[in-house]
């Protein structure tokens, strides 16, 4: 019984040392009595840490705006194939002064609104110079060749002498003196559209400077003089604008139911007061020009219609 079992066992161990050998050439450097199927060791996968910073909402904002931009530059015309179209999308369409005021005119037609109402003209300069200055803001006074208002303007006189101030309410202004002015202007007792002076007054109604701001009389703009009836001609009936928001001019000219040639004749004589604060070395003055009525959307229109010879 042993004697067999030990033949067994022996066959059992060829066999097996058979099976290896011909099972396992390119693990003949690999120990038989290691195990065939190695374990595979697993590793728990990392997370990737997120390195993304918020993004604020005005940044997503702003990206958009500019994909906006690029795709309108992309895929839009240069001028509408349509009567309906994004305003936005296309460059504005400049027209004629002349073509502008007769436009206006059908919109009120059109929009079942009177004629008798005021014409506005918008004009956005180039105020910017050399190294980051700009052109100082300024305020003018023109007599209109052809005056709209039904009123004139109140006028205030700065004068001791008692011969100017007989001048100055024979000639039409509101109210005529010297020092003892200043405190009924200061508690708006006394109001004016323009205030003018001699010289001899300015030191004596300096108290009113923080009042009157804009409208305290200055040499440059023509209401500090001895020549009191001219500056009263002057600012009794004249038409005042100024520089607003840095670069924008935005007055009333005429009205809409005046001749073209009245309104045209106005447009010429403010663009001419406009650009005579142009600094000689610079460009172009006017960058864009619009008309608009009481009751109708702004039109563009080319300045070069009504701007002075010499500033074409």
């Amino acid at each position: 019984m042993a004697t067999c079992t030990s033949v067994m066992w022996k066959v059992l161990t060829g066999c097996q040392q058979q099976l290896l050998r011909s099972s396992g050439p390119a693990y003949a450097a690999v120990s038989q009595s290691a195990p065939h199927h190695l374990p595979i060791r697993t590793f728990a996968a990392v997370k990737a840490k997120k390195d993304k910073k918020k993004v604020s909402s005005k940044e997503v904002m702003k990206e958009k705006a500019i994909l906006d931009k690029d795709r309108s530059k992309s895929f839009v015309a240069k001028v509408p194939i349509d009567d309906v179209y994004i305003r936005k999308l296309y460059p504005p369409t400049i027209h004629s002064a002349v073509g502008a005021i007769d436009m206006l005119r059908s919109f009120q037609v059109l929009d079942f609104t009177p004629l008798d109402q005021a014409l506005y003209v918008e004009l956005r300069l180039n105020m910017k110079l050399e190294k980051k200055k700009k052109v100082d803001p300024f305020m003018s006074t023109v007599l209109l060749p052809h005056p709209f208002k039904t009123e004139m303007n109140k006028v205030v006189v700065f004068a001791e002498d008692p011969n100017q101030v007989q001048a100055a309410k024979e000639n039409g202004a509101t109210f005529a003196g010297g020092a003892e002015l200043v405190q009924p202007i200061l508690d708006d007792l006394i109001s004016a559209d323009f205030y003018i002076s001699v010289p001899d007054m300015l030191q004596k109604i300096m108290p009113l400077k923080n009042k009157l701001r804009k409208k305290f009389p200055k040499s440059k703009r023509g209401m500090v003089g001895v020549d009191i009836p001219k500056m009263l001609n002057l600012f009794k009936t004249g038409h005042g604008f100024m520089v607003e928001n840095e670069c924008v001019v935005q007055t009333q000219v005429a009205m809409l139911n005046m001749p073209n040639e009245h309104i045209l004749a106005n447009l010429k004589t403010i663009m001419a007061e406009v650009c005579s604060h142009r600094p000689a070395d610079m460009g172009p003055f006017v960058e864009q020009a619009t008309l608009s009525s009481q009751t109708s959307e702004a039109i563009f229109f080319n300045s070069d219609d009504v701007l002075p010879e010499n500033d074409d």
